[in-house]
């Protein structure tokens, strides 16, 4: 997901001195862009990380904002995400099934599938319940510290931008990188599992702009929610919607006193997660309350049943913390709730479940991440180990990693791991030249066999590299465009001459 840098901190604008087309307009920044993209990761060269360099000046050198642990966490979720699809992606169907039941299904006792432990195997889902709550919680600082303020007209104006923005921000990146993708399908004549490739670039360009365009619509009631040119990328319509039901949010109850805006924050997380079936809304709106109870805090001004539990705020948020492991390991090899029942520590569990929700594991995991996102700043080592160099540089990539991870895992990923002996029907099929050339001893605990990681010791890097180009080449720019393209379309404030 976008690391929203551009609504936690101001960010440079670009400038246009001379009109739309002067000097300054953007075209020298992308073309700085494509050079500095692709040249500067070669060379390895120091890069910018939020507020401290990978090289060089590190965190502990340089003053960190004080929502640098949530880039750290972001950017460690997406990490997560990209480890559970090489998981699944690189066995059969069948032999990755531990990944998504839970301890002790069928008799099978895998370290990876422990509770807690299997987070770090198969979280991807819990890592995009922890993007939501994190865009929820960051989209709404800026805002939310006017409304404290009671600084109506700056509020409108931060609101106004940034919903302006929002969609540019979310889709630039994607529409460039799908387009990439899909035209290396037709410049190398190589087989990718599950795409269809037209007979003709022709034809491929107008498939890829028809499922776009469907795409790019976050309203739309019909269709798959997939886009087959990045089928992660489902996640993608939800953030942009999500980023309404914030904005929504903040402008509706810019006016409310103090414990009415709590208590109808709460509300409408209780509505979206118990009485309608709105969990990602859940989600994106627990983001929002738990950053005004942490605005709150710093200022002193929290309600004072908050002030009862002070003498106990250890112990609970270490409670949360392990709930939120615990609970971000669900189950969800199917949205039937007898396969929740059946799986072991989850029976009494299961009857939380409301009778809103349709899948399941959204429930659970909207408590998991929203614990997690509660737990960290009140956790000191843990905070620690997000604000750290790796993370806040993973940070960074973030939104990059997420976009690129699985063309890479489509191309080059399924020649690594057929290499090294991992079979399935398609790489039978479509690439038998390529399996067990190479092959590796399928040895060591489940999930971190000597066959999965060694290629990993190439696929990790050259994902690293690409998502350091696309960072580089559209991510960056793509908060930098929005913002001097929505300074351009501004109108002079009322009471000046034209």
């Amino acid at each position: 997901m976008p690391g929203d840098v551009e609504e936690a901190s101001e960010a440079k604008e670009w400038e246009d001195n001379n009109g739309w087309l002067g000097s300054g307009a953007p075209w020298k920044a992308v073309k700085s862009a494509l050079t500095s993209g692709l040249l500067r990761p070669l060379l390895l060269r120091p890069t910018r990380t939020g507020d401290a360099s990978t090289s060089g000046v590190g965190p502990s050198e340089k003053k960190l904002r004080p929502t640098a642990y949530l880039d750290g966490l972001r950017g460690f979720a997406a990490f997560i995400v990209y480890w559970h699809h090489h998981e699944l992606w690189a066995r059969r169907r069948e032999e990755a099934g531990f990944l998504e039941h839970g301890f002790g299904h069928g008799g099978q006792h895998y370290l990876a599938s422990f509770p807690g432990i299997r987070t770090f195997f198969g979280g991807g889902h819990f890592a995009v319940s922890i993007f939501f709550v994190i865009s929820g919680y960051v989209l709404s600082t800026k805002p939310m510290s006017l409304i404290h303020a009671g600084d109506q007209a700056k509020l409108a104006d931060n609101l106004g931008s940034a919903l302006f923005r929002r969609w540019l921000r979310l889709y630039i990146p994607l529409i460039c990188v799908t387009f990439i993708y899909m035209t290396s399908w037709h410049l190398f004549p190589f087989w990718i599992d599950g795409a269809k490739k037209q007979s003709t670039y022709g034809k491929e360009l107008w498939a890829w702009y028809a499922e776009l365009k469907n795409f790019s619509f976050v309203f739309n009631g019909g269709g798959e929610p997939w886009f087959t040119y990045g089928f992660h990328l489902w996640s993608i319509p939800v953030e942009f919607r999500g980023s309404i039901v914030v904005y929504t949010i903040l402008l509706a109850l810019a006016r409310c006193s103090r414990n009415a805006r709590l208590w109808l924050e709460t509300g409408l997380v209780f509505y979206f997660l118990y009485i309608a079936d709105g969990w990602y809304c859940a989600l994106f709106s627990a983001g929002v309350l738990l950053c005004d109870l942490d605005l709150l805090a710093a200022k002193d001004d929290l309600p004072a049943f908050f002030g009862r539990l002070r003498p106990h705020s250890k112990a609970l948020f270490n409670t949360a913390l392990a709930v939120s492991f615990y609970l971000g390991g669900v189950p969800s090899s199917s949205t039937d709730l007898k396969n929740l029942r059946d799986a072991g520590g989850w029976y009494y569990l299961s009857y939380l479940k409301p009778q809103a929700v349709f899948d399941y594991k959204w429930f659970y995991l909207f408590w998991a991440a929203t614990l997690l996102v509660a737990s960290i700043p009140r956790t000191p080592w843990l905070r620690r180990f997000f604000e750290a160099r790796f993370c806040q540089y993973l940070g960074r990539l973030s939104f990059a990693l997420y976009l690129v991870h699985g063309p890479v895992l489509w191309t080059l990923g399924d020649r690594m791991y057929a290499l090294a002996g991992w079979e399935n029907d398609a790489r039978k099929e479509h690439i038998p030249g390529w399996l067990g050339k190479f092959p590796l001893p399928q040895i060591g605990p489940k999930g971190l066999e000597v066959a999965f990681l060694l290629p990993n010791l190439v696929l990790l890097p050259v994902t690293f590299y690409c998502a350091e180009v696309v960072t580089r080449m559209f991510d960056e720019p793509s908060v930098r465009f929005p913002q001097w393209f929505h300074k351009k379309t501004l109108g002079r404030p009322a009471g000046l001459p034209g």
